[in-house]
């Protein structure tokens, strides 16, 4: 098949992650510099040519999407799949918090213990990363030929930047994700290949107007 141009950005930021709790499904809105982000995006993308933008459906991606899908003048599609990673009783709770209340379940979460699942209805690292590549492979190859934004959380940009690169679930993370970046991947039969990652230049742009 013809490669697809997949756009891939993290939700700008919120108050929970200033303040490095977990946040897995809580629907959490940008705060004011997560909502400066999303202005970014918006004069960064203009005129970008996106067959389709896809976000999460919790409001912290739905509202960086809505500025890619209003600079591009793609269609926003709201997707279930492209939500961060369930976590349970561990939601919004900070690390150190983490520490003390569950010691022994915090560090089988902090070795990225593929089987491990949070109290409460929390997803396993493995399903979660099963759900966000199965998601954005569907997505992708529905646009061969063509460019497609994703908005999501930063456990799905960690999936899909391990899937691409072929790098192990368990491996500790040495890259970045960080809010309102530009990452750009390429999508074929074979699967996800990365092009750029990281690119935040323009966060530091003083936005239009």
């Amino acid at each position: 098949m013809t490669a697809t141009r997949v756009l891939l950005i993290r939700h700008g930021q919120t108050d929970w992650n200033a303040q490095t709790r977990l946040q897995g499904h809580t629907d959490i809105p940008l705060n004011a510099e997560g909502r400066a982000q999303a202005e970014r995006l918006r004069a960064a993308l203009a005129g970008e040519a996106l067959d389709a933008v896809y976000s999460s459906d919790l409001q912290r991606a739905r509202d960086t999407a809505q500025a890619v899908a209003q600079a591009t003048g793609a269609a926003l599609t709201l997707e279930r799949g492209l939500r961060e990673r369930a976590f349970g009783s561990f939601e919004g709770a900070t690390f150190a918090e983490l520490e003390q209340r569950w010691p022994e379940q915090t560090a089988r979460w902090r070795r990225r213990d593929p089987g491990f699942a949070p109290p409460d209805g929390g997803e396993a690292l493995q399903d979660f990363y099963a759900r966000c590549v199965a998601t954005a492979e569907r997505l992708a190859a529905a646009h061969p030929g063509g460019s497609i934004a994703m908005v999501a959380h930063g456990g799905v940009l960690d999936s899909l930047y391990r899937a691409a690169a072929r790098v192990a679930l368990d491996a500790p993370r040495t890259w970045v994700v960080a809010n309102a970046s530009l990452n750009r991947l390429l999508y074929t039969a074979s699967g996800f290949v990365l092009v750029g990652w990281n690119d935040d230049t323009h966060l530091s742009a003083a936005p239009a107007g």
